[in-house]
């Protein structure tokens, strides 16, 4: 008996472990996904600040756009939250 609960216990330790590690695949493919999509906002951003002035309605659309990203994505990539700002 102790034997099969030994088995059992093992096994169980096995699939929580694999279950695990798959959630935590999962959640680094879409923080990757954010960060990409993030990275790209921000890069609209700059080309519309470069192209259009920062106070056109161009940029005005891409922050709009980038902080549709962040709230998305769950404000992820703080750090970099005022790089649309450091172009002044």
């Amino acid at each position: 008996m102790t034997r099969m609960i030994r088995i059992l216990c093992i096994a169980l330790l096995t699939i929580v472990g694999l279950a695990g590690s798959s959630l935590q695949a999962r959640a680094d493919d879409r923080n990757e996904k954010c960060e990409r999509q993030i990275h790209q906002a921000e890069d609209k951003l700059r080309d519309a600040i470069q192209r259009h002035g920062e106070g056109s309605k161009q940029a005005h659309k891409r922050r709009e756009q980038l902080e549709e990203v962040r709230r998305k994505c769950g404000g992820q990539d703080r750090d970099h939250h005022d790089d649309d700002r450091d172009h002044h």
